[in-house]
This record gives structure tokens, sequence and C-alpha cells, in this order.
């Protein structure tokens, strides 16, 4: 092998080690914030549990409970 073949495989493999090396640094950084898709997924997970929210407090098991409790508390003797 030349001096001159040898210089470029040395500088090759350099270039590749510094490369590498910025390539683990910035996949190593944190996070700045969430990704398009991440606020997608959130915004409809989102939506979602307030449809079920609604769902229950507007159906009639919650009132229904909640007077329970307050008739028994209004009722009981001291």
């Amino acid at each position: 092998m030349t001096t001159h073949t040898h210089s470029r495989i040395t500088s090759a493999l350099c270039r590749a080690r510094i490369a590498l090396s910025h390539r683990f640094a910035a996949a190593d950084a944190p996070d700045a914030g969430m990704s398009t898709v991440e606020y997608a997924v959130g915004t409809i997970a989102a939506a979602a549990f307030g449809a079920v929210l609604y769902m229950v407090v507007s159906g009639d098991s919650i009132p229904d409970a909640l007077g329970g409790i307050i008739e028994r508390a209004l009722n009981t003797s001291v």
C-alpha cells in the first residue's frame, strides 16, 4: 500500500468517525417538544376522553348517585 493510499484511507476513516460522532450526539439530545403526530394522537385522546366524560356525567347514574349521597348526608341524625 502506498503512502498516498494509506493517507486517503486514514482521512476517509477520520471523516466517517466525525460524522458518526455528530450523528450520535444529535440522537442523544433531548426532544424539544412533541412532533405533529404526537399532537394529533394527543388531541384525539383528549377528545375521546372528553366524550366519555360527557357521557358519564350527562347520564342518569351520576346525578342519581350524587343525589343519594346528598340525601343520606342531610337525613343523618347527629
